[in-house]
């Protein structure tokens, strides 16, 4: 009777195992399709949001007069980021908060213009 028991008892135990098993990949596949769908809501929402190529869109002219040799490090990043690299370049920004920073930090060795 005590080995019959047992028996009942484990098999029990791997009947409950599987169970929560099961539980956990069904829940698992609920969350991945959760997050699967606030990726495309996300992707959906920047791509809403992404600068139309209209006139709408303010630009600035921005032209490096001064070298970016001997500055600091953060300062050739800026510049390396409104896409300037060499002197008296001429390039065009979308006014965007960012690229205000960027030219703010930067600005003793710009000219900026509005276009």
């Amino acid at each position: 009777m005590a080995d019959e028991e047992k028996t009942v008892k484990k098999a029990a135990k791997k009947t409950a195992v599987k169970k929560a098993a099961t539980k956990k990949a069904a829940a698992k596949k609920a969350t991945a399709k959760v997050e699967t769908a606030v990726v495309a809501e996300k992707a959906a929402a920047k791509k809403a949001a992404a600068p139309k190529a209209d006139s709408a869109v303010k630009k600035l002219s921005v032209t490096l007069v001064r070298s970016k040799h001997h500055r600091l490090a953060s300062h050739k990043a800026c510049v390396a980021g409104l896409g300037l690299r060499r002197m008296h370049q001429t390039v065009q920004v979308i006014d965007t908060p960012e690229n205000r920073g960027m030219i703010n930090r930067v600005h003793y060795m710009l000219n900026v213009e509005e276009v």
